[in-house]
């Protein structure tokens, strides 16, 4: 081989080698853009916006959301509502923080039990303040036979109590203070309520236990007990005692979903029961409010019967075909529906096209129209439905 020829072939080896290496450069960068580019692509860089410094000093004090608590009939079009699902969920502790300003305790001064003036006494019970206009709902039989009302706030200070109206069906009762109120509780939405739902019972038991907070669940909802009970009513097992009456049921958003109002202990003989608490649902308070607040007092729509909400013990004891409804025991001559022909041993399956059932009690159902509506009713008979168009009538004060 010349040496001439043996120069070119080592020249050549020398820029075969620089080429590929310059190849293999670009090569190789191009694939590493390709894996930045697919890494990219699979998790994207994600810019959060800092937020903007404010100068605003920290509030300390509780303030519950300004919210239209209790609309008029007539309401605001420039108001907004804000429902449970746009409400933030908070903990137990900031539930609390938030709502106890609005939480009180009321106090009965009963009048004498005889003529000498000996024997007068004080109940209490517990309320929640449901407007900035100083309105405080609590039960009736919290201030049931009063000579006197007197609201204590959670701080500890005294203002005298005006009842405004009560309702002693739905054992409900309106009280006002004068004067500003510290805080005062949005009311949530009752129907939208799931059972297991975590719920907040906020009073003052036995009248000394200020502010006490018990948690638990919503158990079962409508529940209906006889007798003279409230129907359609929230069960929960979150402690209530003696002196909770009247105080606010809670959800997580800070609302008011139902008013405490009785318990069932059972028989102690055979082992008393726990956990069997009682509420009426938000939205039977907020309409029971409402009207008391415009008019004094509440006008309930009347059919003429009597009647039990069919249960498994129910549709047993009277051999009922079906397990839901409302079973007419008797119904008055001359009252609404004796008029259009409807009798004992009726069963009431729908109102309006709601069906009455664990969903909807009768009473619930009845809440939503006024005496003089005019409704129609599916009703069972001897196993066949038929419809009877009913105007309904007032309830009479003496029932």
């Amino acid at each position: 081989m010349g040496r001439g020829n043996g120069f070119l072939m080592v020249t050549a080896l020398i820029l075969t080698l620089i080429g590929g290496a310059v190849l293999g450069a670009v090569a190789g960068a191009g694939t590493s853009l390709y894996l930045i580019q697919r890494n990219n692509a699979n998790h994207p860089i994600t810019v959060v916006q800092a937020p903007a410094p404010t100068n605003k000093p920290q509030q300390t004090q509780a303030v519950l959301p300004t919210m239209p608590v209790l609309p008029t009939s007539k309401p605001d079009t420039n108001q907004t509502t804000s429902s449970s699902a746009s409400v933030a969920t908070m903990d137990v502790p900031s539930v609390v923080a938030k709502v106890g300003p609005a939480v009180v305790t009321v106090i009965n001064h009963m009048a004498s039990s005889d003529a000498t003036g000996q024997g007068a006494g004080t109940g209490s019970g517990s309320g929640a303040i449901i407007s900035p206009d100083g309105y405080i709902v609590t039960n009736h039989h919290v201030i049931a036979e009063n000579v006197s009302l007197e609201v204590i706030f959670s701080d500890g200070t005294k203002r005298p109590g005006t009842l405004v109206g009560d309702d002693p069906l739905m054992d409900l009762a309106l009280v006002k203070v004068d004067g500003t109120v510290p805080a005062y509780l949005p009311i949530g939405d009752s129907d939208a309520l799931r059972q297991g739902e975590t719920v907040i019972a906020i009073g003052s038991p036995l009248g000394e236990f200020k502010n006490s907070v018990t948690v638990g669940v919503v158990s079962a909802l409508n529940r209906n007990l006889g007798e003279d009970a409230p129907e359609g009513l929230i069960q929960t097992d979150a402690a209530i005692n003696r002196g909770n009456s009247g105080g606010p049921l809670l959800n997580m958003h800070g609302e008011i979903i139902g008013i405490n109002t009785l318990v069932v202990r059972g028989d102690p003989n055979a082992g008393a029961a726990e956990g069997l608490g009682f509420a009426i649902p938000s939205n039977i308070m907020r309409r029971v409010s409402e009207q008391i607040i415009a008019t004094g007092q509440v006008l309930y729509p009347f059919l003429g019967i009597t009647y039990g909400m069919i249960n498994a013990d129910i549709a047993k004891q009277y051999q009922l075909s079906v397990q839901q409804g409302a079973y007419v025991t008797s119904v008055i001559d001359g009252g609404p529906v004796g008029k259009v022909g409807m009798k004992a041993g009726d069963i009431i399956t729908s109102f309006e096209g709601i069906k009455l059932g664990q969903q909807a009690s009768l009473r619930g159902v009845l809440l939503q129209y006024k005496p003089g509506d005019v409704v129609k009713l599916t009703v069972l008979r001897d196993n066949q439905p038929q419809e009877f168009t009913v105007t309904l009538g007032e309830r009479p004060k003496s029932n």
